[in-house]
């Protein structure tokens, strides 16, 4: 994972989607027009959160997230979602 140049306010966490899935579990290649957005990703900086709220994912864990949470960003190439901490369902 590479160090980014970039710091979330508040209770806000950048997360990197994990890549979409090509073949299914039976080996059945997925085109690129059937893919769906990943919903799992490695969180790659943390805000530190808000004086009523102390952030509790940390930098390298491993997120699931709603379909349509956050907002995309391209940072050197790369591509990040910006959320709350809120949008994030669960640890994996």
């Amino acid at each position: 994972m590479a160090k980014v140049n970039i710091k979330p306010l508040a209770d806000r966490v950048l997360v990197q989607p994990m890549a979409a899935e090509t073949k299914t579990a039976s080996g059945i290649i997925i085109p690129d027009t059937a893919k769906e957005k990943p919903q799992k990703g490695k969180v790659v900086a943390v805000g530190p959160g808000t004086k009523d709220y102390e952030v509790t994912v940390k930098v390298g864990d491993t997120v699931l997230y709603g379909k349509f949470s956050g907002t995309e960003l391209k940072l050197e190439g790369t591509d990040y979602l910006m959320m709350r901490e809120s949008d994030i369902l669960a640890i994996v």
